[in-house]
């Protein structure tokens, strides 16, 4: 079994359905965590890029391509054409356009929610 994560950070947006499903994981597995609302309280450029790093996803995972922000911006095509630290300044820019929740405890990175995923990483 994986050591108990501690000091995790947690991402959310409490309208949000996965995100509030992931936070029930987190409850029932009886994980600490500590809540940090997505939109009024999002995570700085710099926090960004290095959860964008320690993550090992590629940087198009980040964005929350379901938004209304994402498809009012347009950005379906600038995600492709833009360098990393525009896109870095462009999620930095509005929280709705992060993909949540977002998972961290400073090493490990989760973005979304799935349950085996989870499991794995946190559980």
């Amino acid at each position: 079994m994986a050591e108990r994560p501690n000091n995790l950070t947690f991402y959310w947006y409490p309208k949000c359905g996965t995100c509030r499903k992931a936070k029930k994981w987190l409850d029932e597995h009886s994980i600490p965590y500590e809540e940090k609302h997505i939109v009024e309280n999002p995570p700085s450029r710099s926090e960004i890029e290095q959860l964008h790093q320690k993550s090992g996803l590629e940087l198009k995972k980040f964005f929350n391509t379901s938004g209304m922000k994402y498809k009012e911006l347009g950005l379906k095509d600038k995600v492709k054409t833009a360098s990393e630290p525009e896109l870095y300044d462009i999620l930095a820019s509005d929280g709705m356009l992060l993909k949540r929740p977002i998972l961290t405890d400073g090493k490990k990175v989760t973005v979304g929610f799935k349950e085996d995923e989870y499991q794995k990483m946190w559980g």
